[in-house]
């Protein structure tokens, strides 16, 4: 260690003392070194740290001082603070500058401090200047000694210490962050200059306009240093008037402090904070902070390469779907400008830099890490067979079967599952509505809705045959198949189909307001909500799980936009409803496959009628097993022998003979004098279809002879064992395809309730 350095600061709190050469010194030295405060009540600015009752002020006070580290920019007091310290602590103090010292000064500081212990049981504290400067083995050589109390450090440093200082010292000291002064603390620190007669300006006759003394505010931009070194200038370039009197004025200001140099270190803080707020302005979507802090970062040397890296991930990250050229417009100007440089390359910065800040924000691709936090916590989760690799093993292994081929398929799309089986329902990818991004929200939404309700549908017709079983009452049947074995009967587009057609029939508009009996996935929920935003929509939900899982989807829903949701039985919705303390009066209502859940479809009818608004409407949706696709039809011709063909055609006659009228049609009498109006109107849908091999068995399976009013049933009692194994390995033929064109029929009931 330097000789002097270890008493750079007065241990005893002599300041003024001293040879009459050390206090000339003193007077000649600046004034920013001459007004530095002396104690805790001289010291301005920074009462986040040092203001009555606050920590380090206490410890300061109390000299019970623990190691810290004090970190901010230039001129904000670190120093000043250290200085500080030095004159109230009874400590040994000692002042290194990590600049200078290296790993033999640290030793010596060491053993000062031992030899002080051990023989004057006095502790030492170690200030470091600039200790961010310190490389690793000098760091390392201090640790120790910091760690069992030989040194109590502090350290100084302009830069973030969790970036630049050794993460054991700063886990081992406490971090005091100073920010830049207030303009009031600068202009405190300039009038306290000013007036001080024994260390400033006080004995001298000087008049500072205000104009010229903001202005040194203003442009010190809370550098107390750099604001008393303009005003030291200006004081004393100044000549006195005739009346003795030296006048600083705006222009004299001007002149004295000139436009300050950037704060801007590539490799420190401010780099880390420029960066930050250009991201942050960008993502903002305000472009003229954005261009403010991309001038700062090229007028301070930043490499335009390391901009644009950064723009190239807010292209992605900030606005990703919202604008899908936002990523190519950054990558040409990027091009661009590693083929022109500097300083025209300026340009193509600038330019991707207001095309991104201008541009619609989406940070959907975040849902990567969602998906990614799901691989790591589901990774016993496998491919599920019909999306794994079939040219391996697909023969011996069935990988790739029942596989459904999108463009194969209407709009090139088909329900089918991706997710693996644990993960059926999981959101992680929510489109927002911003940007190109709103153009696709709709889609991916419909898509994902009439995927879940076909797996609804489906685990409800397990018990049936795919259009040919008897129909359950019970809602959500368990079953024992899993639920890649029901993907594959789906049919999400014309679930859609039918949807489309009963908003049609309702007749709804943007402020309608509107009921969803259904009670499932929420499937027509959502539609409402689409179509409806300005009135409102009701949602009946089976029970509190389906219930829960409405609600997850609400979320991305804006709070108005999210429906009214309500836990109750199709039979006890109406008293739901009347104990509501305002009645609602809904413009439509409008459910699927309703009749599996009530027993007495006129009693709902006549309880929902209170709830109806003037000229408001139910639309009902069922499936009709009568005019749906035909058995007898999927088998090709020539695949089967004629007697068995004939022997099946005869017996599907027959049983869709014996079936009772659409159920709808009942309904539809019934309600002739109860309703203002009832029409009732059948409408076909196809689409691509495909059945499992597994759905395919439990067809043929000895229990389909047990479901009541089945095709399925009837085809079990009257045909032998080898006949139907014959029709099933056909049948396995038929699709193990991209699937068949399907035909199923729904009857739409429309009832005008008031």
């Amino acid at each position: 260690m330097k000789r002097g350095e270890e008493d750079m600061f007065s241990v005893e709190g002599e300041a003024a003392a001293g040879t009459p050469a050390e206090v000339q010194a003193r007077k000649d030295s600046p004034l920013a070194a001459r007004m530095r405060p002396r104690t805790l009540d001289e010291f301005i600015g920074q009462e986040h740290i040092i203001g009555p009752g606050r920590l380090l002020r206490r410890a300061i006070q109390a000299d019970q001082l623990s190691s810290i580290i004090l970190y901010g920019p230039p001129g904000t007091g670190k120093t000043t603070l250290a200085q500080i310290i030095a004159n109230t602590t009874r400590a040994r103090f000692l002042a290194i500058n990590a600049v200078l010292a290296g790993v033999k000064d640290i030793r010596e500081s060491i053993e000062i401090a031992r030899s002080v212990r051990k023989e004057y049981n006095q502790k030492t504290i170690l200030f470091v200047d600039e200790v961010h400067r310190f490389n690793k083995s000098q760091q390392d050589a201090l640790l120790p000694h910091v760690e069992n109390g030989t040194l109590t450090l502090i350290g100084a440093t302009t830069e973030n210490p969790y970036f630049e200082v050794n993460k054991a010292l700063v886990s081992r000291s406490r971090i005091f962050q100073l920010k830049p002064l207030g303009e009031e603390h600068v202009r405190a620190v300039i009038l306290a200059a000013l007036a001080d007669p024994e260390r400033g300006y006080g004995n001298k006759r000087v008049e500072m306009d205000p104009e010229a003394l903001e202005h040194i505010v203003r442009v010190a931009s809370g550098d107390a240093r750099s604001a008393l070194n303009a005003l030291e200038l200006a004081v004393e370039t100044t000549m006195p008037g005739e009346d003795g009197v030296a006048r600083v004025n705006l222009e004299v200001a001007e002149e004295s402090i000139q436009r300050r140099a950037v704060l801007y270190d590539k490799d420190g803080d401010s780099h880390y904070d420029t960066i930050s707020a250009f991201i942050k302005s960008v993502r903002g979507s305000d472009a003229d902070a954005s261009l403010y802090w991309l001038s700062k970062m090229v007028y301070a040397g930043e490499d335009p390469r390391f901009i644009f890296r950064r723009m190239l991930i807010l292209a992605s990250e900030d606005v990703g779907l919202a604008d899908p050229q936002a990523l190519g417009v950054v990558s040409a100007a990027a091009a661009a400008f590693d083929y022109v440089g500097l300083p025209e390359g300026q340009f193509h910065l600038a330019q991707a830099c207001l095309y991104l800040a201008s541009a619609p924000k989406s940070n959907t691709t975040m849902a990567y890490y969602d998906a990614l936090e799901s691989v790591k916590s589901e990774q016993k989760d496998e491919v599920p067979d019909h999306l794994k690799d079939a040219s391996r093993d697909g023969e011996d292994m069935g990988h790739g079967k029942g596989y459904l081929y999108p463009h194969a398929y209407r709009d090139h799309w088909v329900a089918q599952q991706y997710l693996p089986g644990s993960l059926q329902g999981k959101v992680f990818y929510q489109p927002t509505d911003s940007g190109y991004e709103a153009t696709i929200r709709e889609r991916v939404a419909r898509n994902r809705e009439a995927q879940l309700e076909a797996a609804d549908q489906d685990r409800r017709d397990l018990e049936g045959g795919g259009g040919w079983g008897g129909a359950s009452k019970a809602r959500g049947v368990k079953a024992g198949s899993s639920w890649l074995e029901r993907a594959a009967s789906q049919s999400g587009e014309i679930l859609k189909r039918a949807r489309e057609e009963i908003f049609r029939l309702a007749r709804a508009k943007r402020d309608s307001l509107m009921l969803d009996l259904s009670g499932g996935t929420g499937f027509l929920t959502w539609e409402a909500c689409r179509i409806a935003p300005a009135g409102g929509v009701w949602s009946r939900c089976d029970d509190a799980a389906k219930r829960q899982a409405m609600e997850e989807w609400a979320r991305h829903l804006e709070t108005l936009a999210r429906p009214e949701l309500l836990t109750a039985s199709l039979d006890s919705l109406p008293g739901e409803l009347g104990s509501r303390a305002e009645r609602p009066r809904f413009d439509a209502m409008v459910g699927m496959d309703l009749l599996r859940l009530i027993a007495d479809p006129v009693a709902l009818v006549r309880d929902l009628i209170p709830f109806a608004a003037q000229g408001g409407r139910l639309i009902w949706a069922e499936a009709n097993p009568s005019r749906s696709q035909g058995f007898r039809e999927l088998l090709p011709a020539g695949r089967v022998p004629e007697d068995l063909a004939d022997k099946v055609e005869r017996l599907e006659r027959e049983w869709r003979a014996a079936l009772p009228p659409s159920p709808l049609e009942t309904t539809q009498a019934a309600l002739s004098g109860l309703v203002q109006s009832a029409v009732l109107t059948p409408r076909d849908f196809s689409a691509k279809k495909h059945f499992s091999p597994a759905q395919i068995r439990k067809w043929f399976a000895p229990e389909a002879a047990g479901r009541p009013d089945s095709l399925l049933a009837k085809l079990a009692s009257e045909l032998s064992v080898r006949e139907r194994s014959i029709l099933e390995g056909v049948l396995m033929d038929v699709f193990a395809g991209p699937g068949i064109d399907w035909r199923q029929s729904y009857d739409f009931l429309v009832l005008g309730l008031a």
